[in-house]
């Protein structure tokens, strides 16, 4: 098997990490070659609104912002250690993307 290219995407960085971790232990554990997480620039979606919904009054707005926080972990192609990853429970919030290379 080749490389293992595992993508970790989530708006909360504590559930990105430890996803990360216990990927990252499957591999210490099995003796798998693992190079990661590198942390991948997080995105930031700002959206501003007006608070007033007519014309008059003063000009009042909020801000919102959500922060998109990606992890890259490259492990060598093991089918016993990828097999372990998909086990792991990931919560709602996290999406896994694998890629076989």
């Amino acid at each position: 098997m080749g490389i293992a290219i595992i993508k970790l995407v989530s708006t909360i960085a504590k559930d990105v990490d430890m996803i990360a971790s216990q990927i990252k232990g499957i591999a210490s554990n099995l003796g798998v070659k693992c190079s990661g997480p590198v942390p991948l620039p997080t995105h930031i979606v700002s959206q501003t609104t007006r608070k007033n919904a007519g014309a008059d009054g003063s000009h009042t707005f909020e801000r919102w912002e959500m922060r998109i926080h990606k992890r890259l972990i490259e492990i060598d192609g093991s089918e016993q250690a990828l097999r372990q990853i998909m086990r792991i429970p990931v919560p709602d919030t996290v999406q896994i993307e694998i890629g076989l290379s």
